[in-house]
């Protein structure tokens, strides 16, 4: 089950309204907006109560960004095709985000998503878990596998890179910048009541550092530690073993330059299979022979 964008009724915004007035607190800008931007601002909210109260699904968030719709689409292919379980997947969207995420474009940010995904908690409402993955990865395991590696004992999980990048450029030629706890941020399990510091506000005006540097949790000890293989950072070869996720750092396949980059074929053969199409005159052809289409 993909959403790229959520539909909900009058009532059930409503409905959400109510529930933040008796338990969770309403800011003066979200009250006096309310009427105006209601639709942008509560309905991936309320959808995620109402889809996820009591749900056993997994809920993904994957960064999207309008230069290469193809990386989105190709990981929410291969996270589907490989779950035992139900998964529910929302693409980190700055055109679904209008009046929550206000910052200006950064100079070294290198994708739509960069600051945007520290929302997951409040589009999640702050309740259960969420994990948020870069577009730039492959899924080669069953993410309930991931999933599963929850523990209430943390407010965040991740994988814990020791990573120095390397040269002065990184993906789309922006400014390479080594600072600690890089590519952290780019597959997070996010225990969402234990997020609440990230507030629009907060993610609209915090530095880069303090966001992805997890600065907002009062202790490093709040953070989990996820595997590498469910983080493996393609040409850097830091896991040894069994690979669960590729993470393309410098953008991936779909660029011709990255053609030839550590498990190229893997992400090539997905786009393949993500964009077959059996054929009319095929599945007729099955028909005829007893197939139960």
């Amino acid at each position: 089950m993909v959403s790229g964008c959520c539909q909900v009724s009058t009532e059930s915004s409503e409905w959400l309204w109510r529930l933040r007035a008796q338990g969770h607190s309403m800011t003066d800008r979200e009250r006096d907006a309310r009427h105006d931007l209601l639709p942008s601002i509560t309905i991936l909210q309320a959808h995620a109560t109402m889809v996820f109260a009591g749900s056993r699904m997994v809920r993904v968030f994957i960064g999207y960004d309008s230069k290469a719709p193809v990386l989105y689409n190709v990981l929410q292919h291969s996270i589907q095709k490989r779950s035992s379980v139900p998964v529910h997947i929302t693409p980190i969207m700055l055109s679904q985000l209008r009046g929550i995420y206000q910052r200006s474009p950064e100079p070294l940010a290198a994708t739509e998503f960069s600051f945007s995904r520290f929302l997951v908690p409040y589009l999640s409402n702050y309740q259960g878990w969420s994990l948020f993955i870069d577009n730039d990865m492959l899924m080669l395991d069953d993410i309930a596998k991931l999933w599963a590696l929850r523990d209430d004992r943390y407010s965040v999980m991740c994988t814990k890179h020791r990573h120095i990048a390397t040269g002065n450029k990184k993906f789309l030629g922006k400014s390479q910048t080594s600072y600690e706890k890089k590519n952290w941020s780019s597959c997070v399990l996010f225990n969402n009541s234990r997020c609440t510091a990230l507030t629009p506000e907060y993610v609209n005006s915090a530095n880069g550092l303090e966001l992805h540097q997890f600065k907002w949790l009062e202790t490093e000890r709040q953070i989990g530690d996820i595997p590498l293989r469910w983080n493996y950072l393609a040409d850097v070869r830091d896991c040894e073993g069994d690979i669960s996720m590729v993470h393309y750092t410098l953008g991936g396949p779909c660029y011709d330059e990255y053609r030839e980059c550590e498990h190229a074929s893997l992400w090539l053969r997905e786009f393949e299979d993500m964009t077959r199409c059996t054929q009319l005159t095929d599945m007729l052809a099955v028909n005829r022979r007893g197939s139960p289409y």
